[in-house]
């Protein structure tokens, strides 16, 4: 039984047939019936060469890409409303004077810089009576009970506050704690708060506080310690609601006697994660905070590596592990934790989030109180005019304008950028496309397809295989010359149209 025709297994082109048909430039004219000649030369050769520079092209298209490069857009964005940040003020002063007992000396001596022999003069030097004939230690000391009783309170230090020309107060602020001790943030969006908007730029439009620093309550420097602060007034940051202040190392200070005026500017950065870039998109592993940032990051480092140093935290540090008593505070905590800021770079290795917020600013000031109001705001809260000149500070944060600057970082080379740049090359210098190249993996499977399956044969009637017979030269000629008009495969010519059992000829 004779094999159906459209079963029968399609002997390959050879290459001169396959030059000749293909839409790869150049082959027509190199692979051509005949012996070589100088004009197939030249077509070689320029084939070559145009086949080297594209394929030079497309190495250098492609290690580009594996650079990974990107650009960086800056762009102005304008808005109808801007969430006012949160604001968060610490005093210098870490604990108040008139606070200060007996046995808060006798525990804290070490963190204060007090040697035991000069109790007496610190306790005359705080105004608390030196007399100690009755006085017994207790057996232990809760740190953060002392850092509550004995920092500023907000109640105290706040004598003025507006925001947007309304007036505010003691519970617009959220108790937080720092290095510094107990400090205060404004517009936290904690405890079911909303946060505040605001509508206009300049000042006047955003948050205006005037306060008390209460400079007589700072406790006397009697050693340099790490609790030891020479400074007088208040330390500032402004920050997002979604990272937590870490205020002793990018806050900015603001001194009594003067009105700081901070224009501020929002500013969203976008930054790319690897391999592009070097941010961190995944979230945060910590069991303190929901929310990547670097202070959250560096916050959970610190408080872990005490942890697991001292088997303590400090009061500013969260979680509800043992805090560190004041033994363990000189000893163990501030010195390790010194040592990671300072000289450990590998223990807290912080990457940058993809989107953050942050805040530019811009400080000025001008002298307060002026001579012509010194004795009426003297009379207003009852105090000295030197006492005015000495704590007193009114302090203006506002946006500078309605809009925010945001910093986006952007891929330079996508892979539809390479495909287009080889796409580009590959008809410039070969004229070829996709369909070229689908061209040559099928007649490259035609090969191997007949290499695998020999050459084919058909079954006669008696059961006996046949081989194909062959025309004489003349005849295949003759047949191959028509077989692009014909529409055959030059290599498998049709049965010739007179015999009656249609047999198929070979050349």
């Amino acid at each position: 039984m004779d094999v159906p025709e459209e079963e029968k297994p399609r002997s390959p082109s050879d290459i001169t047939v396959f030059g000749a048909n293909c839409t790869l430039h150049g082959l027509s004219h190199i692979f051509l019936p005949g012996g070589v000649t100088l004009r197939r030369l030249l077509w070689a050769a320029a084939f070559s060469a145009s086949l080297s520079i594209f394929l030079y092209q497309v190495a250098d298209r492609v290690i580009e890409y594996y650079r990974y490069p990107h650009v960086t857009i800056l762009d102005e964005m304008d808005s109808p409303v801007m969430y006012f940040p949160a604001v968060t003020l610490c005093n210098y002063n870490s604990f108040r004077k008139s606070q200060i007992r007996r046995n808060d000396i006798f525990w804290m001596a070490g963190l204060l810089g007090v040697e035991q022999g000069d109790f007496d003069d610190f306790m005359a030097a705080v105004g608390q009576p030196t007399d100690n004939s009755k006085f017994f230690p207790s057996k232990t000391f809760n740190m953060l009970e002392f850092v509550q009783r004995t920092s500023h309170s907000i109640e105290d230090m706040l004598l003025d506050c507006k925001y947007r020309g309304k007036d505010c107060g003691p519970e617009n602020f959220t108790t937080i704690y720092t290095r510094y001790g107990k400090c205060y943030t404004f517009n936290s969006g904690l405890d079911g708060n909303p946060l505040l908007t605001t509508l206009k730029g300049g000042t006047g439009n955003g948050l205006e506080i005037m306060l008390d620093i209460q400079q007589d309550e700072y406790l006397p420097v009697w050693g340099e310690t790490d609790e030891t602060s020479y400074e007088a007034g208040i330390k500032v940051q402004i920050h997002s609601q979604d990272e937590p202040p870490f205020i002793d190392q990018l806050g900015f200070g603001v001194a009594p006697g003067f009105q700081t005026f901070v224009s501020t500017q929002e500013q969203r950065l976008q930054y790319l994660p690897p391999p592009w870039g070097d941010c961190k998109s995944t979230p945060i592993d910590s069991e303190y905070f929901s929310t990547y940032s670097i202070s959250a990051c560096r916050i959970d480092c610190e408080t872990r590596y005490l942890l697991e140093n001292c088997n303590c935290r400090m009061v500013h540090m969260p979680g509800m592990s043992t805090v560190c008593t004041p033994e363990q505070y000189k000893d163990c905590a501030d010195p390790a934790l010194d040592f990671l800021v300072e000289k450990d770079n590998d223990y807290c290795v912080c990457q940058t989030p993809c989107n953050m917020t942050r805040y530019g600013k811009e400080l000025s000031m001008v002298k307060i109180p002026s001579k012509a109001s010194a004795k009426y705001l003297a009379k207003k809260f009852n105090k000295t005019e030197q006492y005015i000149g000495e704590n007193i500070l009114v302090l203006d944060i506002f946006f500078e304008a309605l809009n925010y600057e945001k910093i986006e970082q952007k891929k330079a080379y996508e892979i539809a950028g390479l495909l287009g740049d080889i796409g580009g090359q590959m008809g410039l210098f070969i004229g070829a496309s996709v369909l070229t190249i689908l061209e040559i993996f099928d007649y490259l499977y035609e090969v191997v397809l007949s290499d695998k399956l020999g050459t084919p044969t058909q079954k006669t009637g008696d059961g006996n295989d046949k081989q194909p017979r062959r025309e004489s030269k003349s005849t295949c000629d003759t047949l191959r010359s028509h077989s692009d008009s014909l529409g055959f495969t030059p290599n498998v010519l049709p049965r010739h149209p007179t015999l009656g059992n249609f047999e198929e000829f070979a050349c």
